[in-house]
């Protein structure tokens, strides 16, 4: 999961920013609005975590021009505002949910796991088909009840291929959805992280399949 953080302060984006790492999520932080808006406008994210006060621009102001231009992103806010008649604005407006600050972790990495199931049309954080299953709260694959050693990455990867059955994505593709803006992604990495992930998921029912000259294909074969 690629996500952008837009929080001006400081000390929370440090500790997000570790947490949903550690989760193995790819995760940017800005904390100037407007330049998080030109990010937005450019870049391909899985989803935005949206603080109200930036400077420059607002996140009411980032969140309004984002649906203006219909880009179906989803946002969640977070929000010093305690008011129901302005948590029903923020949604209005196209949030896709909001939490009140202070809040805790494990709820907002909740609210953004429902947050993508149901942009993705599922209902629940286990994923399961043929012989392979996965859990998206524990990030643990399974292959016949068995669990998979995945690495941080190919976890990354296997999430990114899950939320994109039967779309063809080039490598670059691949490469600008797990890697942050940090790092320095090199295709022949991306090659070797789906070469080690097509192993471990042999014989599961869920294939990943290199189109010559365009990238790969992920498809569940019963």
């Amino acid at each position: 999961m690629r996500v952008l953080l837009v929080e001006d302060n400081q000390e929370l984006a440090a500790q997000l920013s570790v947490r949903f790492n550690r989760d193995g999520c790819a995760l940017d932080w800005e904390q100037d609005g407007r330049e998080a808006f030109e990010l937005l406008r450019h870049k391909s994210f899985d989803l935005v975590i949206l603080d109200i006060n930036l400077p420059r621009m607002s996140g009411i102001e980032i969140l309004s021009k984002l649906r203006e231009q219909r880009l179906s992103i989803p946002v969640i806010v977070l929000t010093a505002r305690s008011q129901v008649s302005d948590r029903i604005d923020l949604l209005d407006i196209g949030a896709d949910d909001y939490l009140t600050k202070p809040f805790e972790f494990g709820e907002l990495a909740a609210r953004c796991r429902a947050v993508l199931r149901r942009r993705a049309g599922q209902s629940s954080n286990r994923i399961h088909f043929a012989r392979f299953e996965y859990d998206r709260n524990s990030k643990l694959a399974y292959v016949d009840g068995d669990a998979l050693a995945l690495q941080a990455r190919e976890v990354q990867m296997l999430e990114l291929f899950l939320g994109n059955l039967g779309k063809l994505l080039s490598k670059e593709d691949v490469a600008d959805r797990i890697y942050t803006f940090s790092e320095t992604p090199s295709l022949n990495a991306v090659e070797q992280t789906v070469t080690r992930l097509r192993k471990k998921l042999d014989g599961s029912g869920f294939e990943i399949r290199t189109v010559r000259g365009l990238g790969y294909l992920a498809s569940i074969n019963d």
